[in-house]
């Protein structure tokens, strides 16, 4: 289980420093990502950025099983 959560954390580090160059690729604003601002309220959630990187992440651990 500590595996596990050694292996979590470095990979949220990763994405963590990838982020400003996974933005300007435009991940991250995607069509269907909800995005609400209103004043000085800003709600954003990126529903279709994580369905996308959901696939992806499913398909390299699907090949990386076989």
């Amino acid at each position: 289980m500590s595996r596990l959560f050694i292996t979590l954390g470095i990979v949220l580090v990763i994405l963590g420093l990838l982020w400003p160059w996974l933005q300007k690729s435009g991940l991250g604003r995607l069509p269907g990502d909800i995005i609400f601002e209103r004043g000085n309220l800003k709600f954003y959630f990126p529903l279709m950025t994580s369905i996308i990187i959901s696939l992806v992440l499913t398909l390299l651990f699907w090949l990386f099983k076989k």
